[in-house]
């Protein structure tokens, strides 16, 4: 038996297709298998409703095949499939992903469909984006710390080291400040600009106790430290005349318990939650025993979790004329980044997603989760970000996943399979609006991930001090090229973590947070990525084209984007030794955009020897 899901003989329209789209699905016996009916059976997991297709039998390049119609359900749904085989001699069987199996051992394959109505803005996979840590990317202005709510101490030297050990408590409080701030990043976006830069996603920057700003104070406020309201406008508006856009990081899930909100320690002037059940915020939060335990996130006690669902809450960050979704777009932001968007109702995404649109069409709304969004169970509830009327888009954890697999364990596969699933699951909006990326803020920095040999150290301490050794240096730091180009090569917007394109080295959380290392930047690196950067905003086959692989073998990996008359193809060798690559090219020659080095093709093919962790961006040229 034969039927593969992502081969257009067998299924079209390939992967996730719009409500209502009539799809063709052709299952293919084996040699002299008596097959008297072919039944596709689907389930519809959200309405719980069950349809079987029957497959007629017909004749195909002298092969018999059943083949059919099936009609997507006319809302967005989940649907799970699998055929039901009946034989001439009376028997039947179930056959799905992992062939003929008993139905209670069966995999289903999945189909995605989606509202089609619904709207992707289109600018911001088209284009190249920058995460920044506001606190540790530039400071412009000197600020004093005295009077801001926390405890907070401020680095007197730039280059200082983070403080990583915990308090005479035991406590890691995270109340160590260096002081970048909103100015700084102004001053600073010629330079990102002239990396390509075209969206800047920011970390929280509404006041806070802590220096990554998650347990949010004040949601009206931007933090004393990193300046005003004001600041974030000329931000905004001086962005916009580079022609980069600001999105911002939505902590909606909790707030800080020294917050305006919950002020248990009383910072406020005001009655919070944790102080009086008379509070105005006081709906907004669970108490198992006043004032002392409540909910929390993840058990965290300066982050109580909230009630979202909550009318007044929900009216308060969302709905209320000067809510805080709306109040910040107006201020120059054009998206939201949703943190933990797994711990967020359903009914609350929509909610963002219809004020956004309301406030500008042109919002984006990207949901932090770590998995396959179109089929994650969180909560042990399905989820339904990719279907219309949640998210845009989401962060691409699987991406990263994917390139560190393959770029470890020199295994191309590992990507395909891994993007390919993707591909097919993610509404096309959603496959190359994604935000890709190789270091977060809540992941160790890239080049110590693909350089550092052996076992991580156990201890904060070591992590603290350990810099990767010279040959360690020279590895990682191929291997980051590779893994850029694949990550600027690919549909989706490649966002640079700041200061992964200088250099910048570390273990998990704090040591992935320290400060940009001005004057001491890592030139040819930036000088590269400032490359990528170029190619993906001037090549519309980078920008939108589509996608299709050349080559999946072993440590080679190569993948060709094309958008009406042109390609460009990511050739990549992650293995130790020199590898040979070929594939169809109609142009009389080749360029590597990387190197300015040509490669001539013969009789519409092209051969290349790639060298040891190399990588080339080929584009077309003409012959010498």
């Amino acid at each position: 038996m034969y039927f593969d899901s992502r081969d257009s003989r067998c299924k079209t329209p390939y992967g996730a297709v719009p409500c209502g789209t009539a799809l063709t699905l052709s299952v293919y016996p084996g040699e002299g298998e008596a097959l008297s009916r072919v039944v596709l059976a689907a389930h519809g997991e959200f309405a719980d409703t069950w349809t079987e297709t029957e497959l007629t039998a017909a004749q195909t390049d002298g092969r018999t095949v059943f083949r059919g119609v099936y009609t997507a359900p006319a809302e967005p749904e989940l649907v799970w499939y699998h055929f039901r085989l009946f034989w001439a001699d009376g028997g039947e069987s179930c056959f799905g992903k992992n062939g003929e199996r008993p139905w209670e051992e069966l995999a289903t394959w999945q189909l995605t469909v989606y509202d089609g109505a619904s709207r992707t803005p289109a600018w911001f996979g088209r284009g190249v984006s920058y995460q920044i840590f506001p606190d540790r990317f530039r400071r412009a202005v000197k600020r004093d710390a005295a009077g801001m709510v926390g405890e907070r101490t401020l680095h007197g030297d730039w280059d200082e080291m983070i403080e990583y050990l915990p308090n005479a408590n035991g406590e890691i409080t995270c109340s160590d400040f260096f002081g970048g701030d909103l100015a700084g990043i102004t001053e600073k976006l010629d330079y990102l600009r002239s990396l390509g830069v075209t969206t800047l996603y920011l970390n929280p920057i509404f006041e806070a106790a802590s220096n990554h700003r998650y347990d949010t104070a004040n949601y009206r406020r931007i933090d004393p430290l990193l300046g005003t309201e004001e600041d974030f406008r000329a931000l905004c508006e001086t962005a916009k005349e580079h022609g980069i856009h600001v999105i911002l990081d939505g902590v909606f899930n909790h707030t800080g318990s020294n917050s305006v909100y919950f002020n248990a320690k009383g910072f406020y002037p005001g009655v919070g939650a944790a102080q009086s059940p008379d509070s105005p915020y006081a709906s907004w939060y669970h108490f198992t025993r006043f004032p002392d335990e409540y909910d929390a996130w993840w058990g965290f006690k300066t982050l109580p979790g909230v009630e979202e669902t909550d009318p007044g809450y929900m009216d308060f960050i969302i709905g209320g004329e000067d809510s805080v979704v709306r109040h910040w777009l107006r201020a120059g932001a054009s998206g939201w980044r949703l943190d933990v968007a797994d711990e967020l109702p359903g009914v609350f995404i929509e909610r963002i997603r219809r004020v956004m649109e309301q406030e500008n069409p042109d919002a984006y709304l990207i949901g932090e989760v770590w998995e396959d969004g179109s089929n994650k169970i969180a909560y042990s509830t399905r989820r339904k970000y990719l279907l219309g009327a949640q998210t845009h888009a989401l962060m691409n954890y699987p991406f990263r996943d994917a390139v560190l697999g393959y770029l470890l364990r020199r295994d191309a596969s590992v990507f395909y399979e891994a993007m390919e699933t993707l591909r097919e699951n993610y509404p096309p909006a959603a496959f190359y609006g994604a935000m890709n990326f190789l270091s977060t803020h809540d992941t160790p920095r890239l080049l110590t991930v693909l350089g550092y040999e052996g076992a991580w150290p156990q201890s904060r301490e070591e992590r603290a001090r350990i810099l990767l050794n010279a040959g360690e240096y020279h590895r990682g730091m191929r291997r980051l090229r590779l893994a850029a180009l694949v990550m600027y090569a690919f549909p989706g917007s490649p966002t640079v973590y700041y200061g992964d394109e200088a250099g910048m080295q570390g273990f998990e959380d704090p040591f992935n947070r320290a400060t940009y290392p001005w004057g001491r930047e890592d030139h040819e690196l930036i000088a590269y990525f400032t490359r990528l950067g170029a190619l993906r905003n001037a090549r519309a086959s980078l920008r939108e084209g589509e996608l299709s692989y050349l080559a999946v073998d072993g440590a080679v990996l190569s993948f060709r984007r094309a958008a009406g008359g042109e390609c460009s193809v990511a050739a990549c060798n992650a293995g130790d030794e020199p590898a040979r690559l070929s594939f169809p090219w109609r142009h009389p020659a080749a360029l590597d955009a990387l190197t300015g080095r040509r490669f001539a093709a013969s009789q519409g093919t092209l051969r290349l020897t790639l060298g040891a962790c190399e990588g080339m961006l080929l584009i077309e040229a003409e012959a010498d």
